[in-house]
């Protein structure tokens, strides 16, 4: 079992930043790629980005690239999602997830979740 514990969202103006921590515990940290997801009101959950086990590899969705960056500090059993030049459609509950063998977009590819943080850019 790995248990995964989102924080740092809150609320933030347009054109703001965020950064977003996900503590793991209960397993080597450095055997699973992790990734990020949001799901707003009445939407589905949506990939936001991913890395690799070593932080080699990095993935993101369309939609932040250029304004978000996820890395990770496996001395520390953390990922990081920092979060530049805000958009009100960034409003959403974060997700940090974890996959012992996928790095990439599709959540049914995760093993485990976090309870989630939510994040409100207003305008």
């Amino acid at each position: 079992q790995v248990q995964l514990a989102e924080s740092g969202g809150g609320l933030v103006q347009a054109g703001g930043s965020l950064r977003l921590s996900c503590a793991a515990s209960g397993r080597t940290f450095s055997n699973y790629a992790m990734g990020w997801f949001r799901q707003a009101p009445g939407k589905e959950r949506e990939f936001v980005a991913a890395i690799s086990r070593s932080g080699g590899r990095t993935y993101y969705a369309d939609s932040v690239k250029g304004r978000f960056t996820i890395s990770r500090d496996n001395a520390k059993n953390t990922v990081y999602l920092q979060m530049n030049n805000s958009k009100p459609e960034d409003t959403a509950v974060y997700y940090c997830a974890a996959s012992r063998l996928y790095t990439g977009s599709d959540p049914m590819q995760y093993d485990y979740w976090g309870q989630g943080t939510q994040v409100t850019v207003s305008s």
